[in-house]
Formats: structure tokens, sequence, C-alpha cells
């Protein structure tokens, strides 16, 4: 799976922070991000189920232009 790094969380040590790719070969954005804690996961419950096959994780705001960044790649590339 060739994945394209758009960017890590640049105000964490670079372990353990969040970081954004693009699967352009999968048309999917790739996300680690902190583990929610039970109250944000209950709110998020409020519009549907999670599935055990996903999460739900947290993003700082400061990674904003990361998410951005990988919108670009994914609208210039041969995703869908």
């Amino acid at each position: 799976m060739p994945l394209r790094l758009i960017a890590k969380d640049p105000e964490t040590n670079g372990e353990h922070c969040p970081t954004v790719w693009v699967d352009k070969d999968k048309g999917e954005f790739v996300i680690q991000g902190w583990k929610a804690d039970e109250t944000t996961t209950a709110e998020c419950l409020q519009a549907g189920p999670v599935p055990d096959t996903e999460g739900v994780v947290r993003l700082p705001v400061r990674m904003a232009q990361a998410l951005q960044e990988a919108c670009r790649v994914a609208e210039q590339s041969d995703v869908r």
C-alpha cells in the first residue's frame, strides 16, 4: 500500500503523534490520532453506531493544514 505521508503533528516529538497520509491506490485518507475518550465516543454514537472495524480518533486543530493538503493531494490524483 503506497501511502503518501502528508504531515505529522509539528508540536510533538515525532513519536506517538497524530499523522495524516493519503492512499492513492485505495482512494482513502489514513489518519493516526489519539483515541477518543468515552465522553467523545458517546457523543459520536448519537449519530449512529461505530462498528468494531472503525474507531473514533482526535486530531488537534493545528493539523488542519495537513488535512487540507491531504485533500489537495487526493483531488490532484486518480483517487476516487
